[in-house]
């Protein structure tokens, strides 16, 4: 009697909210049994003493992490074998299924943890001739007599070329186009593949073996045309198209990694049309985040787990949890949860502002903007800001507009570069008055450089000393310096002062792009 109580309250938990499933790369889980697969840093007890100590730290970690995430699903990447999905299980009795795979001659493998009856779960083989990488673990949940499967990923790092991501996506498209159009299922997991990566993958001939493409966006389709699957076109489409949950947040929030202190997105959760069908399960949109509170991410700084930097001889810490943050979505099987992209398309407002377009990803229709003002101009480029509104950046075709000039011009298209905002094409309807543009400069002595709600505007009264093209403000506060032609940066320990500058976003992180000479003057 008590045990069905237990189990009684327990489906009350499970059915209280929403469907949480979350996924993470818990970064180098080991045991302590030598199984002569091991990374070097991971042999038990040896000279980069992975030892008990060091194991119960690394494991009461993660445990910490996943209670603290509570998720009814977790997926999880980078565990070495069954046996520590066994003692996760074990360490976390909510989660009543499990599930796992790696290849035997592979040191890592992937699996899921769940609170949802787990029905069936195999794996989908991709294999190369001289590499050993990882299967994607297919798991079939059954919650509430509804049934879907979730697609656990582990992509090939960086360190090869796109080439062998593609052939994943490419396994992982051919199985899921065999699936009902209806069929409700998840991708996720760490593809090592930025959500963008059509744009972040094109300045590196190593990764760029494929002539452009790349898995995660022209291969499982969550762009078409390098525009992205959204809201508003994912149940036209006739092709198997995904939409990427990382649109659902602000562009200088999109990180589940960093590199050099830039923001990094190797780890997504993908949905298919079949979770806005209004069938079975949902996917509750914004209801994306990426966890992290201060003890995993602080100051900027993911908390990974510690080893010493020698080369040579890497040695275990004892502190940190992973080089990963979780990233979590909501799912329901609600009738008031259906109907979402409806939903969405009728309380979505008319935009009006500047403002408002840094809310979209793409424009679905033209929109017109009147009196706005070009306060800035560089050949074809240009700012151009409303007064009481936020300023953009025209990256081409705007040589004919005159820089103090105001007009109403209709913007057909906008785009996301690496984080900043763009006018892509427009047209001006009217050529208006001149203004005294400079009174829409920003003194720097009023807002705070660093908040991104400041970016593309122009800024000036900004001074500091120039080192490895950084702008110092004082001994450890400075802001990065960008020029496409680095002649028109400063020299090293130059004291300038900014007199209108472009005030940028790039990766994460707030910048100043130095289009011309004279956005500066050297000296006190």
């Amino acid at each position: 009697m008590l045990k069905f109580f237990i189990f009684f309250i327990f489906l009350i938990s499970l059915n209280a909210d929403n469907l949480k499933i979350a996924t993470y790369n818990v970064e180098n889980l080991f045991d302590l049994k030598n199984d002569n697969d091991e990374y070097t840093e991971f042999i038990p007890n040896g000279k980069s003493q992975w030892n008990q100590r060091n194991f119960n730290i690394k494991l009461n970690n993660l445990i910490q992490v996943l209670e603290d995430l509570d998720a009814d699903i977790i997926a999880l990447q980078e565990v070495e074998n069954r046996d520590l999905m066994i003692l996760l299980q074990k360490k976390l009795p909510k989660y009543k299924y499990y599930s796992f795979v790696k290849y035997s001659n592979s040191a890592i493998g992937l699996g899921f943890l769940s609170k949802v009856k787990i029905e069936n779960t195999k794996h989908i083989d991709v294999k190369f001739r001289t590499r050993v990488f990882r299967p994607i673990l297919e798991t079939t949940f059954v919650y509430e007599n509804i049934e879907f499967k979730v697609f656990n990923n582990h992509w090939p790092s960086k360190a090869v070329g796109e080439s062998y991501r593609v052939k994943y996506a490419k396994t992982l498209q051919d199985r899921v186009k065999d699936i009902e159009k209806d069929y409700d299922y998840i991708l996720l997991g760490d593809f090592n593949s930025d959500y963008d990566e059509f744009e972040t993958f094109k300045r590196s001939q190593k990764l760029n073996n494929t002539s452009g493409i790349t898995g995660i966006n022209q291969v499982l389709n969550t762009t078409l045309d390098d525009k992205f699957i959204t809201y508003s076109n994912i149940l036209k489409e006739e092709k198997r198209v995904h939409y990427n949950l990382w649109l659902d947040l602000n562009p200088s929030e999109r990180f589940s990694t960093k590199f050099k202190n830039q923001n990094n997105t190797p780890d997504s959760i993908l949905v298919p049309p079949a979770l806005f069908d209004n069938k079975k399960l949902s996917y509750i949109p914004k209801s994306f985040y990426v966890f992290k509170p201060t003890y995993l991410y602080e100051n900027g700084q993911i908390n990974r787990w510690k080893m010493s930097d020698d080369r040579f001889l890497k040695i275990h810490k004892g502190k940190g949890y992973s080089d990963h943050l979780p990233i979590i979505a909501q799912f329901s099987i609600k009738k008031d949860d259906r109907n979402i992209i409806k939903k969405i398309e009728k309380n979505k407002e008319e935009i009006k502002t500047i403002e408002d377009l840094y809310k979209e990803e793409k424009l679905t229709k033209p929109i017109f903007l009147d009196n706005v003002v070009v306060i800035y101009q560089d050949e074809d480029k240009a700012i151009v800001k409303r007064e009481n509104d936020r300023a953009i950046y025209i990256y081409k075709n705007a040589q004919n507009l005159k820089l103090g000039f105001s007009y109403n011009i209709q913007v057909n298209q906008i785009n996301t570069y690496f984080g900043l905002k763009e006018i892509k094409d427009f047209i001006v309807e009217e050529e208006k008055n001149f203004i005294d543009y400079k009174s829409l400069f920003l003194d720097t002595s009023n807002i705070n450089i660093f908040d991104f709600k400041y970016e593309n505007e122009i800024i000036k009264n900004l001074k500091g000393t120039v080192k490895n093209s950084r702008l110092y403000l004082d001994e450890n506060k400075y802001i990065k310096l960008y020029a496409k032609n680095r002649d028109l940066l400063p020299k090293n320990g130059d004291k300038i002062t900014i007199l209108n500058a472009h005030l940028a976003s790039y990766r994460g992180n707030m910048q100043i792009i130095i289009h011309k000479k004279t956005d500066y003057k050297v000296g006190n």
